[in-house]
C-alpha cells in the first residue's frame, strides 16, 4: 500500500478557517465526509440548542464543533506520538522506519475521522430533543433500532439492543451511511475501525488496524520487549484511541469548552490545551497489562484546569437560570407541536429512515413553532418565538424528589399560584469520573536508566478530584402559559 505520510507533512486538500482554532487542514476523504448531506445537516443544528437567547453569540453549529473536534483529536494523537519520539531521542534511539510512519499516518486519520463523525446523529436542538416527552416516547419504541438499520448488515453495528435510542446510536447509523459512500477513497481508514472508536459500538479491530498497531508498538515500547500479546495490545490501543473521541479527556470536550466559552463571551471555559497535550503519553504497564492515557506528573495541573473549567461551564453557562427556563419552554413547545398528527408522523419517519433523518434540523421545528403560534396565541411556541421569559422564583441544589415537590408546594402558596403553575428545570453540573479506582488515565512518573516508568492512580496522586461532586441544580419558575390560561 502506498505510504500515506503526506498528511503528516501538511499536504492537505483544503483549509477551513475556524474562529477558535484558526486554519484547520482537511484531507480529501474528510472533505468528502463533510460534503455528504447527512453531515451538512449539522450546519442547521445549533451546538447549544437555544442558549443564544441568553448569550447572543452562542449561535455556532454542530457542524463547526465536529470539525473542531476532528482537529483537536488529531492534535491529541500526534502529541502522543511526539512524546514517544522525545523519549526515544533521550535514550539515544533515532529514526523510525516507513512502516511506523505509515502506522502514524493511519491512526492520525482514524482518530480524526471518528471525531469528525462523533456528533453526526444529533437531532434538532441537540440534547433538548431527547429530553422531550413526545420524543422520548418515540425513541423508546422497541423496534426503533431495527427499523433504522433495516436492509443493512448489522454486523457493523455489533452493539446490543438499547431501551432508548440516543444521539450516539444515530451517529453510528449516519457514520455508516456516510462512510459506505466513500469506500472507494484510499485515504479513508477502514469503516469498521472508525465506527469501532465511536460510542455504543463494539467492533474488533480490522486486519489493517492490527498491521499498523504492530508497527506502532516499536515507538510505544521504545525498543523494549513486551509480554503483552498482540490481541491484548490491539484491544488496548483501540480503547485508548476511543477515549480520545469520547472519554474524560477527549477531543469533544476540549473543543466544546473552548468553542462555547468563546462564542458565549465568557472566560471560564478556557484551559491550556498546548500544555496539556505536551504532557500526554501512551500509558502501558507490562506488570498489570494496563493500557490507557497517561499524564505526566508535571501536567496534572493542566488536567485539573480542564476538568474544573468544564464544571464551571456547566454551573455558570449551561445551568444559567434564564437559559434553563428557555430550555423548559423549548421542550414544552416541541411537545406542543408534536400534538399535530402530521408533525408526529413525519418526525417518527425521520427517526426510522436515515434518508429522511437528514431533514430533521432546528429549522423544521422553528417553522412548526411559527405555524402553531400563528394559530394559538398564549402558547409555548409563541413564548419561544417572542422570547417571553419564564418568571423565575428560586434555585436549589441537590434536592431529593420529595424535597422538590415540597418546595414547589411552598412556592405556589407563597406566590398565590396553583401547584400546576410552578414548574422546574434541572441540570446536573457534571464534574468528572476521576475518582477512587478510576484507571482510564493514570499519572506517569518518568523512568530512569535503572528503573522503568511507573503509573499511579490519579486519585492517589491528587486530592483535587475528591473535592468536587456532580451537583443537581434545579430552578423554579412560573409557567407563563398556564398562568395566562387560568
Amino acid at each position: 500500500m502506498k505510504l500515506h505520510v503526506e498528511d503528516l507533512l501538511g499536504n492537505y486538500h483544503k483549509l477551513i478557517m475556524d474562529p477558535v482554532h484558526g486554519g484547520i487542514p482537511l484531507l480529501s476523504h474528510e472533505v468528502a465526509i463533510i460534503d455528504h448531506p447527512l453531515f451538512q445537516r449539522l450546519r442547521f443544528i445549533c451546538q447549544n440548542d437555544i442558549l443564544s437567547l441568553v448569550f447572543p453569540g452562542a449561535t455556532h453549529s454542530r457542524f463547526l464543533h465536529s470539525i473542531g473536534a476532528m482537529h483537536v483529536g488529531g492534535r491529541m494523537f500526534m502529541a502522543l506520538v511526539e512524546n514517544c519520539l522525545k523519549i526515544l531521542n533521550s535514550q539515544g534511539q533515532q529514526g523510525i522506519d516507513g512502516d511506523t510512519l505509515e502506522a502514524i499516518s493511519y491512526f492520525n486519520r482514524l482518530v480524526r475521522s471518528a471525531c469528525l463523525l462523533h456528533d453526526s446523529g444529533h437531532c434538532s436542538f441537540s440534547h433538548q430533543f431527547s429530553r422531550t416527552g413526545a420524543i422520548i416516547a418515540l425513541l423508546k419504541e422497541p423496534k426503533r433500532q431495527t427499523r433504522l438499520w433495516e436492509g443493512v448488515d448489522q454486523a457493523i453495528l455489533s452493539a446490543p439492543a438499547c431501551n432508548m435510542m440516543e444521539h450516539e446510536h444515530y451517529s453510528l447509523r449516519a457514520a455508516y451511511e456516510i462512510l459506505n459512500s466513500l469506500s472507494h477513497n484510499p485515504q479513508s481508514p477502514e469503516m469498521a475501525d472508525i465506527i469501532g472508536l465511536m460510542e455504543t459500538s463494539d467492533i474488533a479491530p480490522s486486519p489493517r488496524f492490527e498491521k499498523h498497531a504492530h508497527a506502532l508498538r516499536k515507538i510505544i515500547h521504545g525498543g523494549r520487549s513486551s509480554n503483552l500479546s498482540d490481541t491484548a495490545f490491539n484491544s488496548g490501543l483501540q480503547g485508548l484511541l476511543s477515549h480520545l473521541v469520547s472519554g474524560e479527556l477527549d477531543a469533544d470536550r476540549a473543543d466544546y469548552m473552548l468553542r462555547d466559552g468563546f462564542h458565549s463571551s465568557v472566560t471560564i471555559g478556557g484551559f491550556n490545551l498546548d500544555h496539556l497535550l505536551s504532557n500526554l503519553h501512551f500509558g502501558i504497564c507490562e506488570q498489570t497489562g494496563w493500557m490507557g492515557l497517561a499524564i505526566a506528573e508535571k501536567g496534572l495541573g493542566s488536567l485539573e484546569d480542564f476538568v474544573y473549567s468544564r464544571h464551571q461551564m456547566y454551573r455558570q453557562v449551561y445551568a444559567h437560570k434564564t437559559a434553563q427556563g428557555f430550555d423548559w419552554l423549548l421542550r414544552a413547545a416541541i411537545d406542543e407541536v408534536m400534538q399535530k398528527t402530521e408533525i408526529q408522523q413525519y418526525v417518527e419517519k425521520c427517526l426510522s429512515d436515515i434518508n429522511e433523518f437528514k431533514y430533521l434540523t432546528d429549522n423544521y421545528f422553528w417553522e412548526a413553532f411559527r405555524q402553531f403560534a400563528k394559530d394559538n396565541p398564549n402558547s409555548y411556541s409563541e413564548c419561544i418565538l417572542d422570547r417571553i421569559k419564564m418568571p423565575y422564583l428560586a434555585t436549589r441544589t441537590n434536592l431529593s424528589d420529595q424535597e422538590q415537590l415540597t418546595y414547589q408546594d411552598f412556592l405556589a402558596k407563597e406566590n398565590g399560584d396553583s401547584e400546576a403553575s410552578i414548574v422546574t428545570s434541572s441540570i446536573t453540573a457534571r464534574f468528572t469520573k476521576i475518582k477512587e479506582g478510576f484507571s482510564d488515565i493514570k499519572v506517569l512518573y518518568k523512568s530512569t536508566p535503572a528503573q522503568p516508568e511507573t503509573y499511579k492512580l490519579i486519585a492517589n496522586t491528587s486530592q483535587f478530584f475528591a473535592k468536587f461532586t456532580d451537583d443537581r441544580i434545579t430552578h423554579f419558575y412560573v409557567d407563563p402559559v398556564h398562568r395566562a390560561n387560568t
